[in-house]
């Protein structure tokens, strides 16, 4: 079974399948590890972790390209990859589409904010016209050159226009033939309800730590019909609070010991990169 195959019985099998982001191929390995089941290449992530700036449409397709190829030839999992707005217009989507398939995405999400966009749990968000965006999901939809190939469409106009106007967004996006729906920032239990009972597309529920939408078990998600729960930033999140620790512990002792409170253990760390396997082959080539 392909990747795009693995991730098409997890989404049709609507049981809240856990999916964290990764922002490289070490988190990626790390996610892995942890096994869970797919991975989402996040755009806040690269962004932040990559350049060091805030989610406002600073990453460009070449960037999350370059990241899905590495994180592809570092895992085996699905790969659901955050495409912003697609870097512009309908023939913009349709490169873009291109591009994230031969890079090795499983699902290319699309959003319909404008460009630059922002971060869907970030004040002053905008949307483009519904009929634009449908335009944006048929030219994705045409450019796959895989049909396994999954297209998943967010909708971030429940911060503009309301709860009601996103589900109905939401629906036109999967009759332009969205595979996957992710109406963002929903800021309560009803709204979250609501999604499953209103559409029936498979769909994501971002949780984002920290954000609007009130985080919900993944018990209780998957009990209302959702696919996928999303942690898209958890794994940042966590290394940043690691790095932090670490490094408040070295500047205030002045040294740091293997304390794997603290810090992974050397092997552990070499384990991760696979380098028994790369020392196996070099012993094979000599």
């Amino acid at each position: 079974m392909s990747t795009q195959q693995k991730l098409k019985q997890l989404i049709n099998e609507r049981r809240g399948v856990i999916v964290p982001g990764a922002f490289n191929a070490m988190s990626a390995r790390v996610v892995a590890d942890q096994g869970f089941e797919a991975i989402y290449v996040t755009g806040a992530g690269v962004t932040n972790m990559w350049f060091g700036l805030p989610d406002q449409g600073f990453m460009g397709l070449t960037d999350i390209a370059d990241h899905t190829a590495r994180i592809r030839e570092a895992v085996d999992l699905p790969l659901i990859v955050d495409a912003d707005t697609g870097f512009g217009n309908a023939l913009n989507t349709y490169h873009a589409v291109r591009t994230l398939e031969r890079a090795g995405a499983d699902c290319i999400q699309l959003e319909d904010q404008i460009s630059p966009k922002r971060c869907g749990h970030f004040s002053g968000k905008e949307v483009i016209e519904t009929s634009e965006m449908v335009g944006k999901i048929k030219a994705a939809c045409d450019a796959r050159r895989n049909g396994d190939t999954l297209i998943m469409a967010r909708t971030d106009a429940a911060a503009i226009h309301g709860f009601d106007a996103a589900v109905e967004r939401a629906q036109r996006y999967a009759e332009a033939g969205a595979d996957m729906l992710f109406v963002e920032a929903v800021t309560s239990a009803d709204q979250i309800r609501a999604l499953t009972q209103r559409l029936k597309t498979p769909q994501l529920m971002n949780m984002v730590i920290g954000g609007k939408t009130p985080i919900t078990s993944t018990e209780s998600l998957a009990e209302m019909g959702f696919s996928i729960v999303l942690y898209a930033n958890a794994t940042l999140q966590g290394a940043v609070a690691g790095m932090q620790r670490a490094l408040g512990a070295l500047k205030a002792e002045r040294h740091l010991q293997e304390d794997p409170a603290l810090v992974v253990p050397f092997a552990e760390r070499q384990r991760l990169v696979c380098k028994p396997e790369w020392d196996a082959m070099e012993q094979r080539y000599k």
